[in-house]
């Protein structure tokens, strides 16, 4: 007979039903259940711990919801006073070895299986044996069993016994059901009041958490659920860790059961813009979700990033087609996506396999479905049938139908068809200033406008202006103007013109198309000459036709020769550039650093520096130099023709380069300013801001854009009166914020003319103050201002001769120039210099004047001879 302090010790363990958490703790789970004693409920395992079968118990195995790797081990001992005894009875484990049984996790039938037999071990009667499911050093289950007269039983919980087996070998089954509880949502940085993780139950009834412990990569962190925590089925409950841990930008969430067990984790290596989740709850995979949803439903909705972004509904090639672009930051598949015109009927499914990346663009040929008409629709639609995006249109466009801006703006008709890349979405403004009346006109006084078109355009509610943004002429409803047509408007019903005064023009919308400022009445106009391209000077009146253009402009300064030194010597060595040499910047070396040479390539678009040797300039070879940087966009893509580059206070404050395209798109112009930071140590640079004045510049080929670029401080501009053509008055910075300290001067090879402006570093807008014509026919290939000297340079290539002019603030009193850049010398190239492609110009600082001399340098974008770079001596002088 067994004695009554044995009985009651093995009633007290068979009621608890908590979890061990080290093998062979007094905590057991003795586990005689339903199967054994009806009027007692079975209990029910808890998720990842095992739940005993027949013979044991009357669990049940389930493949369905069967885990195969909570256990691992099974061990036996002989179990005395509450503690195992002596060296193990027998062991079992998922990956045998010597002298250690096999224990099956046998996943087509949801249990572990192992068998014990007394024939093979040295099992003796009338004693108690501990039977441990392991997880590695962790006993995570245990039941108790006796042999009684050679058999196996089970002890009753009123102390009874009941066989198990008649034979020797006793099946130890169970079954472990996979965790239910799993990692939801994760916020690593910025959460209310912390970092939080957010836990959900997938499974059909209410789970207690009590004890369960969430860590991040670290296992001294730890945070543990309080006592009486539940889950109900697809519940969700955050637990704010951040109080007891941080969790980083590369760490993990990890969820462990009162026993130690892992049940769930997620892995991350930068910080969720917004959260990380699961999608769907509880099951999906991780994502980052697209808003945060602490305790709720995850966000897991995807914002349609696929836009129609332009149409061709007549004359394609091969024939109709729609184009799609990608504005989100992630590539899309667009399998199975469906493209429709205005027909139901007529479908065109997007092949499967087809994804398009972040920013690209995918013309699709449609028209081997069907054609589009002339009054049509395009209609794009998920493989689920949901309408992501349309336009309607009328008419065939003469061109195509595009968005301005891609994939978000409105559609407008293109200016030229851009299949497969971005849309062509310059506006191009025909309508122009022509002639101003300031004094004496009839009936008062009158500004003429032309169209430089070809087709008619309506000017319903264009503005004029003078200098006052209050004196305001808005055109009547209904007014328009025909290809190469006048129209004179008499201003002087609203406001008279002054002898110092502005004639503004404004679209509609208050954009500013063209405008002209004077300091004295011209003795009968001003006007264009020729009409609508020239630029403005004393005419005789014709108002409402062609200007009278005699006497024409006053004739400029005649052609000189080189103001410096003749003794033109190659200060590179063979090679150094291959071709493609473009701008240069001279860089005063400070605090004993060496004088740097800055050079532009605009192919392959780069970033150049270079220092003297004594006797050439050679390359940098530190700092990742040794080949120069290649240039990107700001989004790290594409390839700026880096033409010609500038600095502010020194370069680095950020390089500014001018480009005419973009290299891998090289057909279509895009004539920007793009800013630099050129003090790291990589190989490739990264604009910080780009200014693309497309909107703002008259259309030139993609060839014949942006060639000159350089910086005027604003103490200079404002102590010599430069007058802000765009506002009507002298220039105050204020009126520009974040414009860098001064004004950008960029020079545009298709038409010669200099344009001036503020660019703001915060938004990368930019508006234009001035512009001026150079005279050059080829146009202007560099520019260069002497920030001591007060006088800009600017220079053509081998079209013009190599001519160089040399502008000044025009500071005459009365003149019809005044605060305005005023040519004074045109300089011919030096006659030991060959008629070469001289892209680039610069010059060194008054520093370096020697006998009253300072060296100048030219960039050869041919590289004629195998070198790129040639200098020679200018006076240290302000030229008259």
């Amino acid at each position: 007979m067994r004695s009554l302090r044995s009985t009651i010790a093995r009633l007290g363990s068979a009621l608890l039903v908590s979890l061990v958490l080290a093998a062979c703790s007094d905590n057991t789970v003795v586990s005689p259940d339903a199967a054994f004693n009806p009027g007692v409920a079975k209990f029910d395992a808890v998720p990842g711990t095992p739940d005993w079968l027949a013979p044991l118990g009357g669990g049940s195995a389930n493949p369905a919801t069967f885990d195969p790797t909570a256990i691992n081990r099974v061990q036996v001992c002989v179990w005395v006073g509450g503690a195992c005894t002596g060296p193990l009875t027998a062991q079992f484990s998922t990956t045998p070895s010597a002298g250690v049984g096999t224990l099956t996790a046998n996943t087509a039938a949801g249990r572990y299986e192992a068998s014990l037999s007394l024939m093979s071990t040295s099992f003796l009667t009338r004693r108690t044996y501990r039977i441990s499911a392991m997880h590695g050093t962790t006993e995570v289950r245990s039941i108790l069993v006796d042999i009684v007269r050679g058999r196996w039983a089970l002890t009753r919980p009123d102390g009874t016994l009941a066989p198990l087996a008649a034979a020797s070998a006793l099946p130890i089954q169970f079954h472990v059901a996979a965790p239910l509880i799993r990692v939801n949502e994760v916020e690593s940085n910025g959460g209310t009041p912390g970092d939080w993780v957010e836990i959900t139950n997938i499974g059909t009834t209410t789970s207690d958490v009590s004890g369960f412990a969430i860590k991040d990569n670290d296992d001294t962190h730890i945070f543990t659920i309080p006592a009486g925590t539940t889950v109900a089925p697809g519940a969700f409950v955050v637990l704010d860790v951040g109080p007891v841990f941080g969790l980083g930008g590369a760490d993990m969430a990890r969820v462990y059961s009162s026993t130690g067990l892992l049940v769930d984790s997620y892995t991350w290596t930068a910080h969720a813009a917004t959260t990380y989740g699961r999608c769907p709850d509880g099951t999906g995979a991780f994502k980052t979700t697209t808003t945060s949803t602490r305790g709720t439903a995850n966000d897991c909705s995807i914002p349609n990033t696929i836009k129609i972004n332009e149409i061709e509904s007549s004359g394609g090639t091969p024939g109709d087609w729609i184009e799609l672009t990608n504005t989100g930051a992630l590539s899309v598949d667009i399998s199975g996506f469906v493209l429709k015109d205005n027909d139901d009927t007529h479908v065109f499914t997007i092949p499967s396999g087809t994804t398009i990346a972040a920013g690209a663009y995918l013309a699709l040929d449609v028209e081997v479905n069907y054609g589009l008409g002339g009054a049509d629709a395009a209609r794009l639609f998920n493989k689920t049938a949901e309408l992501l995006d349309s336009y309607t249109w009328t008419a065939h466009a003469a061109t195509t139908y595009g968005r301005c801006p891609n994939g978000t703006g409105p559609f407008i008709t293109t200016t030229a068809v851009t299949r497969g890349t971005a849309n062509n979405c310059t506006v191009v403004n025909t309508i122009v200033l022509n002639e101003v009346e300031s004094s004496g006109g009839t009936p008062g006084d009158w500004v003429e406008i032309t169209n430089i078109g070809t087709t008619t355009v309506d000017i319903s509610g264009f503005l004029v202006k003078d200098n006052d943004d209050t004196h305001v002429f808005t055109v009547a409803p209904g007014t328009m103007i025909a290809a190469g047509a006048y129209l004179a408007l008499d201003v002087e019903v609203n406001f008279g013109l002054g002898s110092s005064d502005a004639a503004r023009l404004f679209d509609s919308g208050g954009t500013l198309l063209d405008s002209y400022t004077w300091t004295a009445h011209a003795a009968s106009t001003w006007g264009r000459c020729p009409n609508g391209t020239g630029t403005f000077g004393a005419t005789t009146s014709s108002k409402g036709a062609a200007n009278g253009c005699t006497p024409v402009v006053p004739v400029g300064p005649t052609t000189e020769t080189w103001a410096g030194t003749d003794n033109v010597a190659v200060v590179d060595a063979v090679g150094t550039f291959a071709s493609n040499a473009s701008g240069l910047m001279y860089e005063r070396g400070t605090g004993g650093a060496a004088d740097v040479l800055w050079v532009a390539q605009n192919g392959p678009g780069s970033i150049h520096r270079l220092l003297f040797n004594g006797f050439i300039w050679t390359r940098d070879a530190s700092n990742g130099w040794a080949a120069g940087k290649s240039t990107r966009y700001t989004d790290g893509t594409g390839e700026p023709d880096t033409e010609d580059l500038t600095f502010t206070t020194g370069s680095a404050a950020g390089m500014y380069i001018v480009s005419e395209r973009n290299n891998q798109a090289n057909s279509i112009s895009r004539p920007s300013i793009l800013r630099y930071d050129v003090t790291g140590t990589g190989t490739s640079l990264t604009a910080t801001n780009e200014w693309n004045l497309t909107a703002d510049l008259p259309v030139v080929a993609a060839n014949s854009g942006l060639e000159g670029i350089t910086w005027i401080p604003d103490n200079i501009l404002v102590a010599q009166g430069f007058r802000d053509v765009n506002a009507g008055h002298l220039y105050n910075p204020a009126e520009y914020p974040n414009n860098g300290g001064g004004l950008f001067f960029v020079g545009l090879e298709g038409n010669g003319m200099i344009y001036v402006y503020a660019l703001n570093h915060t938004n990368s807008t930019f508006t234009r103050i001035a512009s001026v014509a150079t005279g050059f026919p080829s146009g202007v290939m560099a520019l260069s201002y002497d920030r001591e000297l007060t006088q800009l340079w600017a220079t053509c290539d081998d079209t013009c001769g190599g001519l160089s002019d040399i502008f000044i603030i025009d500071a005459t009193p009365g003149s019809p120039t005044l605060g305005q850049l005023k040519l004074t010398h045109v300089y011919a190239r030096p006659s030991t210099m060959p008629n070469i492609n001289n892209e680039g110009f610069t010059f060194a600082p008054q520093a370096a004047c020697v006998a009253g001399f300072k060296p100048v340098f030219w960039s050869d974008d041919n590289a004629t001879g195998g070198n790129s770079l040639r200098s020679a001596m200018i006076p240290c002088v302000r030229f008259p």
